[in-house]
């Protein structure tokens, strides 16, 4: 009997869980934004941040509710996100990438889409690594980083 009892009292706390979602207002990842001039050429080496283990310099500047956007500098390797859509504006370097399936030459002013699931990445500057501008939808969850080969 007291099997029962605890049976339907956790069935209960999982369907008054589930049911509270539709009253409470998603969780946001900022309220508000500041209005703000971000100088992008000025934004070298640490200024931008240290690099990881592979090299890449990456700083967040916005964070709210449905996207975050940042810039990246530097070479990452061949990689996909399964939850996240990235759009990246080139500013400076030029190259080869991964999209896809094929690698495609980038410039300054190109505008990347690059949809979840796609891989991406492998960049082969010539020169100077490729800086951009990386605007992410939803926000990529940290271990949201599949590397390929």
């Amino acid at each position: 009997m007291q099997r029962i009892a605890t049976a339907l009292s956790i069935a209960a706390a999982f369907a008054a869980g589930c049911g509270v979602t539709h009253f409470l207002p998603p969780a946001r990842a900022a309220d508000t934004i500041s209005a703000q001039i971000i100088h992008t050429g000025e934004l070298e080496g640490d200024a931008i941040s240290p690099p990881n283990a592979g090299g890449m310099r990456n700083k967040t500047f916005v964070s709210v509710d449905g996207a975050t956007i940042s810039i990246q500098d530097g070479s990452p390797p061949k990689h996909l996100h399964n939850d996240a859509n990235e759009i990246q504006y080139i500013l400076e370097g030029t190259g080869t990438i991964w999209l896809g399936d094929k690698e495609v030459r980038v410039k300054p002013g190109d505008l990347v889409v690059i949809p979840k699931g796609t891989p991406h990445g492998g960049t082969k500057p010539d020169g100077r690594t490729i800086k951009a501008i990386a605007i992410k939808t939803p926000p990529q969850a940290p271990d949201d980083v599949k590397l390929l080969n």
